[in-house]
């Protein structure tokens, strides 16, 4: 998932998907890219869950897969836990050093 989300493009494409559903033609309009190329981005943020896409007649509407991100979020929150004890431990770490520094 992180892998997909490297892409500038496909972070652009979730950056706007975030604000509602659009269609492929919508997305593809502020992309520099070749429409095929766009749709191989569409086919990786599928293919990882990020975005469901949902094709009316001849118009294929996308939209974020808002449980998919989810599971991502409370992973870094998990994982922002694990960082913040370990700087924690390492500024009383530090400030203990200087104070028996500072003492003798």
């Amino acid at each position: 998932m992180f892998a997909a989300l490297a892409d500038p493009s496909r972070r652009a494409v979730i950056r706007r998907l975030g604000s509602g559903p659009a269609s492929v033609g919508e997305l593809a309009k502020s992309a520099p890219i070749t429409l095929p190329s766009f749709m191989k981005h569409l086919r990786v943020l599928e293919d990882n869950g990020l975005i469901r896409t949902v094709k009316t007649g001849r118009v294929r509407h996308c939209e974020l897969d808002r449980e998919r991100f989810d599971l991502v979020d409370d992973w870094l929150a998990e994982q922002r836990l694990i960082w913040e004890a370990r700087t924690d431990r390492l500024e009383l770490f530090l400030t203990t050093e200087e104070e028996s520094t500072d003492e003798s």
